[in-house]
């Protein structure tokens, strides 16, 4: 029943984040919010919803190894498995000035994670810290591509979110709410069975918080990466990563924290976070030499992803 329950907390989460970006950029469209906008909030960061909600939901129940395990374990499977296996499919080009901007600021993000993790208790400063380190990333993009008139909505649209939005607005707030009512409960019965199983399987809950959980969750970020990967349009898939790591930690770790402070179990100390980051410095690396991501690389990338599980499995 456990199983059953997990499988179903998961397929709610995916639909329920797809339908509230659909909806929730309908909606927008309808007020007359710029393309621009949409793309780099609730397109760029909409498939991060279902970490969102499943941290919260676990802070809320008092299970923070899996609350900022979620956040961790999400960052390293977005590198280090769905854009290296995203690199396989398609070699990825990186842009230079995009390498300069988001690098710069997932990097620091990673590092602001590690702080949070070091400090032990994650409470109301940090999450508010956070959350003006991302409002200062979203001014920096919004400044550096208002030029862009490439950016529109049709692109944002279909390129990232995989099809056409409603075009009422009563169809898209409907959709927004369905959405949302969705992921609410796909994390409740998530959490729950994720709980359950550390339980049954004599294991941490941060241990299955940054596997099974973080995965699930990732689940989004996955489908939209490889989809992009095999259409040929590999730099959604890397600006698909980049912003989801940068939301995850300065997004979902900060309303975390700010909403239900969180005390951060010494486990992710020890391995779980150095992880994360050297592989947001790995990404980085690859990214600068030779400004793109390899078959080759992509490689490494799943070689490290599988000996960071082989670890977990003999810890």
């Amino acid at each position: 029943m456990t199983y059953l329950t997990l499988t179903l907390g998961l397929g709610l989460l995916v639909l329920g984040g797809d339908l509230l970006v659909r909806g929730a950029v309908a909606v927008a469209l309808r007020f007359g919010i710029s393309p621009l906008i949409i793309g780099l909030t609730l397109v760029g960061f909409g498939t991060s919803t279902p970490e969102l909600v499943t941290s919260l939901e676990a802070a809320f129940l008092g299970a923070s190894g899996i609350a900022v395990g979620n956040v961790v374990g999400s960052n390293t499977a977005n590198i280090l498995l769905i854009l290296g296996l995203s690199a396989l499919i398609m070699p990825i080009a990186v842009a230079p000035s995009v390498l300069r901007r988001d690098g710069s600021v997932v990097l620091a993000a990673a590092l602001a994670c590690l702080a949070v993790v070091v400090m032990g208790d994650a409470g109301r400063v940090s999450g508010t810290l956070l959350l003006l380190m991302l409002a200062g990333y979203l001014a920096m993009a919004f400044r550096s591509q208002r030029t862009d008139s490439a950016t529109t909505a049709d692109t944002a649209d279909s390129a990232i979110i995989g099809g056409p939005t409603p075009h009422r607005l009563g169809a898209g707030l409907a959709l927004a709410i369905g959405g949302l009512i969705l992921t609410i409960a796909g994390a409740d019965l998530l959490v729950g069975a994720a709980i359950e199983l550390a339980r049954a399987w004599q294991v941490s809950e941060v241990v299955i918080g940054v596997t099974i959980v973080a995965v699930g969750t990732s689940l989004p970020e996955l489908v939209t990466s490889v989809t992009a990967a095999v259409r040929r349009q590999p730099d959604i898939a890397y600006g698909n990563i980049v912003g989801s790591n940068i939301f995850n930690v300065l997004g979902i770790l900060g309303v975390t924290t700010l909403v239900q402070p969180v005390s951060v179990p010494a486990e992710i100390l020890r391995l779980d976070i150095w992880f994360m980051l050297g592989a947001t410095l790995l990404l980085l690396w690859f990214s600068a030499t030779g400004k793109r991501l390899s078959r080759a690389e992509g490689g490494v990338f799943l070689l490290g992803y599988a000996g960071y599980l082989g670890l977990l499995l003999a810890a």
